[in-house]
């Protein structure tokens, strides 16, 4: 069969699964089988493939069927100014998340530290440590995880784009792994509420590491221990930025509010206009 039809009938398939963005699915998954850009093809629509490429791909398209993410199919994720290796060890890195990115070196780009310390708790594929290392050579960057095989992802990441001298990758719950005190602690951490979980896309819930996601009852476990743990290891006038939910930020801010610790809590929305991320200063006192 030539491309055109390929791609109409594998559509047909994916939209009748109720997958959303059938239509772009058939054409990643189409790229990655034959090694090559989209454009390739869609110049080409006449284009035939071999059977070996057309066996190939219909594997491709049947685990798309079964809702597994394209970024697990593929093992990749466009981050920041990046590609990621990921897998189901780790969370798919999200275009949402590179508003905390944005955050945390509009901070850095004010320190006056020759050479700034910062602590991302819960990395994941490394996309958050990995986009502030790109862009801050001069940054001492550790970054945990609770689980081993994420940061295998992590570390092949940051090797892969050469980062692997700026990053100290360390295993270990919350701030177990960690010492001493850093000008900025930042997270993505797991917010999904019991309720919540159980609506979530098959996608997501059948296939993403259900510990980078689920936090407890309300959503709100891993904050409550965050927040406060966080003011031991944080300069004075060291910030906490931290990723939330839609419906968090009302939550999130009077946890914070409520420990003490902190002064000048702001929200930042993401580029949909939703509540994002929530930054705050620990105070100097207090």
């Amino acid at each position: 069969m030539i491309v055109r039809d390929i791609l109409n009938e594998s559509t047909k398939a994916l939209e009748a699964a109720q997958i959303p963005s059938a239509r772009l699915d058939a054409e990643v998954l189409l790229a990655f089988c034959l090694g090559c850009d989209r454009l390739e093809f869609l110049k080409n629509p006449e284009r035939r493939l071999d059977p070996a490429q057309r066996a190939a791909f219909d594997k491709l398209i049947s685990r798309r069927l079964r809702w597994e993410p394209v970024a697990y199919i593929t093992g990749r994720k466009a981050f920041w100014t990046f590609t990621l290796e990921v897998s189901n060890d780790v969370l798919i890195p999200r275009p949402d998340t590179e508003v905390i990115v944005e955050e945390m070196l509009q901070i850095a780009k004010k320190s006056d530290a020759a050479r700034i310390k910062i602590l991302e708790i819960g990395t994941g594929s490394g996309a958050i440590a990995i986009a502030v290392a790109s862009e801050i050579p001069h940054a001492s960057i550790t970054a945990t995880d609770i689980s081993f095989a994420a940061l295998n992802v992590a570390r092949r990441n940051a090797e892969s784009l050469g980062l692997q001298n700026q990053i100290d990758f360390r295993q270990g719950d919350l701030f177990e792994p960690v010492e001493g005190v850093f000008d900025i602690i930042a997270s993505n951490p797991p917010y999904i509420g019991a309720q919540e979980y159980q609506e979530l896309s098959d996608g997501v819930r059948s296939f993403e590491p259900r510990e980078a996601l689920f936090a407890g009852e309300s959503g709100l476990e891993f904050y409550e221990k965050l927040i406060y743990q966080a003011q031991c290891h944080l300069e004075k006038n060291g910030w906490l930025l931290l990723e939330i939910g839609a419906r968090q930020e009302k939550d999130v801010c009077r946890i914070m509010e409520a420990s003490g610790f902190y002064d000048h809590i702001e929200m930042r929305r993401d580029y949909a206009g939703l509540p994002r991320v929530i930054r705050a200063r620990r105070k100097v006192s207090g």
